[in-house]
């Protein structure tokens, strides 16, 4: 099998494991700013192009900020996501918010905040309206195409998916939007994640340009801009192709002549909301070998678990392990790499294919940059780890080891007494 590239120097991280400890994640801040300038480049025909950056993919200021200095916005679907973005000093347009079973302090804050807001239910527009001081002007709707179209095995079928709104609901939900005193009017849809078929996203641009032409001809309602979700998948394991960005934006370019501008629809804002292949490839779980044993199968037992990346063991996601020092020798020892919870699935690869590993080894997990901390959890007491960025030739640290007071801090020692009266 072949292997996969560090880009990060292997001698940084071997350092950082010397001095810090294992197990921590690091991420080349590099290569983050690099694909997204090489993202926004491929779609700079396109008017007002913003990325939503995905904030539940890597919910870090850093990455944040990070993200904001190349022109990123933020995809949010909470609210401490909402004051990650207000904090990094993302505001108004520059916030999609996408939530479902809203609560209205969430509406409410989105508001606050000038966001546009992304309904996902017809219900919710009522919602709205009572939760915030005033009804959104900057409204959007997430639309689901049911059986016109087929989701994966993350996003789900859209026919079975709580998400979104029907096509027999999507123009009446503008009207009531309009009637409650919204303005500008956006469309959303989200029907595939981690998608390596190009053909997937561009007929994704197809559906809501079309979606576009019929809101106008049935409401006469303009809208100003689509976002065409996330999605965007990255090469988990090394012998998957990388999504050509640049194809994608110039097939997408061209779709948008042929319907938009073709039609009388220009200028509409073309947006995306994608996290994982932001900062996805550029992430690394970096962790210590505490043990190598032999039983039934041979095991590499880390000093990270299912708590630090817990995709492998939810979905049986591939990620990429390499063992720092040894590249280049031959992967003739087969194991299961696994991690210390009180759990079975607690494993990063299942019959891996990987150099003769001895207890102290460092082993490096590709592919972590998003929804790896992110999707972290306690159980077992387990606590989160640091975070690190490379930037501009230094290494910063980003998020310090959680603490045993970290993990206690919202237990109530002396139990207060609840007054139900």
């Amino acid at each position: 099998m072949a292997d996969k590239k560090i880009t990060i120097g292997e001698s940084i991280i071997a350092k950082i494991a010397q001095k810090e400890g294992t197990p921590f994640n690091i991420y080349d801040g590099d290569a983050i700013v690099g694909f997204a300038k090489r993202f926004y480049k491929a779609f700079s025909w396109a008017p007002e192009f913003i990325n939503y950056f995905a904030v539940k993919a890597l919910p870090n200021i850093n990455i944040l900020r990070l993200l904001k200095g190349v022109g990123m916005g933020g995809d949010c679907s909470s609210l401490p996501e909402l004051r990650l973005c207000e904090t990094a000093g993302i505001l108004g347009s520059n916030i999609m918010f996408s939530s479902n079973d809203t609560p209205d302090e969430e509406f409410a804050k989105a508001c606050e905040l000038d966001a546009i807001v992304n309904f996902d239910d017809i219900t919710h527009i009522e919602a709205a309206r009572k939760a915030c001081p005033s009804f959104p002007k900057k409204v959007s709707f997430r639309y689901n195409p049911g059986k016109d179209r087929t989701g994966n095995a993350l996003i789900g079928n859209p026919v079975e998916a709580k998400y979104g709104v029907t096509k027999e609901q999507i123009c009446d939900c503008y009207r009531i939007a309009k009637e409650n005193g919204a303005e500008h009017f956006h469309i959303h849809t989200m029907v595939a994640s981690n998608c390596l078929k190009e053909d997937e996203i561009v007929e994704t641009a197809r559906m809501l340009f079309t979606l576009v032409g019929k809101i106008r001809r049935e409401t006469g309602i303009v809208i100003e801009g689509v976002d065409l979700g996330g999605g965007i998948g990255i090469p988990y394991k090394p012998e998957d192709k990388e999504m050509d960005i640049e194809s994608i934006g110039s097939r997408i370019h061209a779709l948008y002549d042929e319907m938009i501008v073709a039609s009388g629809l220009a200028p509409l804002k073309i947006a995306f909301e994608c996290g994982r292949c932001i900062t996805g490839p550029f992430g690394y779980l970096v962790s210590k070998v505490r043990h190598v044993t032999h039983k039934y199968k041979d095991y590499v037992g880390l000093d990270a678990c299912m708590a630090d990346l817990m995709r492998p063991g939810l979905y049986g996601a591939y990620h990429h392990i390499t063992v720092l020092g040894k590249a280049g020798l031959p992967l003739d020892h087969v194991y299961d790499v696994t991690g210390s919870l009180c759990e079975n699935n607690d494993k990063f690869a299942i019959d891996r294919p990987l150099p003769v590993v001895a207890k102290g080894d460092i082993l490096v997990i590709h592919d972590t940059g998003a929804h790896g901390t992110a999707m972290g959890f306690n159980y077992n007491g387990k606590l989160r780890h640091a975070e690190y960025l490379v930037l501009d030739g230094h290494v910063r640290c980003i998020r310090r080891d959680e603490t045993y007071d970290d993990y206690v801090a919202t237990q109530l020692f002396e139990p207060q007494v609840v007054d139900l009266k």
